[in-house]
């Protein structure tokens, strides 16, 4: 997985994957080198499926945006502005293709950054699903220091898996968040970190 986060070039061989999310119809480009390149995750199907969507308002942040699909589902859901940032550049240029392809451009602001070397505003929401195989430093790099980036009453909505040491992490998040697991599915944890 190390070519993801130093944007070494695979060979490349972008497909089109269809699905349906919250009632929505959805086209996603993906290629090799970008995560779930096969199509949407049971994890991040899940994560938005659960996500309470009445609290998500404001500014949103898509954390690790890959080729899109939190951020480009969110703005079409809620027509709310996403802002979408990866460091893997493959992902990024898939992720504008795929709000073109999707219908939200005008929604979605979408630029490189490691974690939040390039974030400078607040959100009321950020959405990831944190890079688990790019090791523990960068995974809570990602989750813990979303407090800095969020507005008073903000939140953070994560998916890790149980075998992923989402119960370890869960400790550690309730030392700066109100932290609510949403659901509990398949090993999958959907979190919710409140500021």
């Amino acid at each position: 997985m190390g070519h993801y986060f130093t944007n070494e070039q695979l060979p490349s061989d972008i497909k089109e994957t269809t699905c349906v999310v919250l009632g929505n119809h959805f086209k996603f480009l993906t290629d090799n080198g970008v995560f779930s390149k096969d199509g949407l995750d049971f994890g991040s199907r899940l994560l938005l499926e659960v996500i309470p969507r009445e609290e998500v308002g404001g500014k949103i942040l898509d954390m690790g945006c890959g080729y899109g699909v939190f951020g480009i589902v969110l703005a079409r859901v809620t027509s709310h502005r996403v802002d979408m940032v990866d460091v893997n550049h493959r992902a990024l240029h898939l992720s504008k293709r795929n709000a073109k392809l999707n219908g939200v451009s005008d929604l979605v602001s979408i630029f490189e950054s490691n974690c939040y070397s390039n974030i400078s505003g607040k959100y009321s929401t950020i959405i990831t699903n944190p890079p688990i195989r790019a090791g523990k430093k960068i995974v809570y790099d990602i989750v813990m220091n979303a407090r800095n980036y969020l507005e008073d009453g903000g939140n953070l909505y994560l998916v890790i898996r149980k075998e992923q040491g989402a119960k370890s992490l869960i400790v550690d998040l309730e030392k700066v968040y109100t932290v609510k697991v949403l659901e509990k599915k398949k090993g999958f944890f959907i979190i919710q970190c409140h500021l």
